[in-house]
């Protein structure tokens, strides 16, 4: 994948999400430690502002409370009408988007950084939602080059039925990073500080972009889904067999944020 041309725009507004899933607590962490102190997310001209976009489930160590913050920042659930009849995740997202958007506004975030770990021993991601994004794969490459030789992936997700309403796609540019492997309710050392480092290089990024750095065309390897491959089941449905630990490495659907 190729960039050509980047954005001409400043950017000025950032937001880094953490605890969209209450039970993934590298970037709960985090973006707890830069609410009380930030300076390291600081860089001049910029706003950063960390969040915890689903405290409720933070609180509970679990992934959601009624339904998955990350599947309703779409335009049904966010034009309802406020009412505690509504999931918390749905009410939560409408503050949200109020907060950070409106969503496909001009007065929207420039960019929101979504931090998630997973199970699936898939390192260091960047989710993509858009192979014509030029911005993006300019940040993607300055990130996969600052990290080496720490191997930094990029996951593609342009398929339609992977088209989520994550809670990132409020801004106009939308990143997920993905950090595992790591189970739920687990905070890792190593996991902590590869995802902290890609925050890092991701606002250095955005620093020399805002003072007018130039960037080269660039080429970016990404991995998307082909295709879906069940287990091998029984006549009665079971799941039969297990992975082979020489493919344990393989991307799963499990591992999309």
């Amino acid at each position: 994948m190729t960039s050509c041309h980047v954005a001409d725009d400043p950017i000025k507004k950032v937001a880094i999400f953490g605890g969209t899933h209450g039970n993934e607590l590298t970037g709960v962490f985090l973006v707890k430690h830069w609410l009380e102190n930030g300076t390291e997310i600081q860089r001049t001209g910029l706003e950063v502002k960390p969040f915890i976009t689903n405290p409720r489930a933070v609180k509970r160590c679990t992934r959601y409370v009624d339904c998955d913050l990350n599947r309703v920042f779409d335009p049904e659930n966010l034009g309802k009408k406020m009412s505690e009849d509504l999931p918390y995740e749905v009410r939560r997202a409408q503050e949200i988007n109020h907060l950070f958007g409106p969503k496909d506004s001009e007065d929207s975030y420039d960019i929101i950084f979504d931090l998630h770990n997973t199970t699936s021993n898939m390192g260091c991601t960047l989710i993509l939602e858009d192979s014509r994004n030029d911005f993006l794969i300019q940040m993607f490459h300055y990130i996969k080059m600052s990290l080496a030789p720490l191997p930094c992936y990029v996951y593609l997700i342009e398929h339609p039925s992977l088209k989520y309403a994550t809670a990132r796609s409020i801004a106009k540019y939308a990143v997920g990073i993905e950090v595992g492997p790591q189970p739920q309710g687990v905070l890792r050392a190593d996991i902590l500080d590869q995802m902290r480092k890609m925050i890092k290089h991701a606002l250095d990024f955005i620093h020399n972009f805002n003072e007018g750095k130039e960037f080269p065309p660039c080429a970016i390897e990404v991995y998307k889904i082909m295709e879906k491959v069940d287990y091998p089941r029984n006549k009665s449905g079971e799941i039969a067999a297990i992975i082979h630990p020489k493919l344990q490495m393989a991307w799963s659907e499990n591992a999309v944020s």
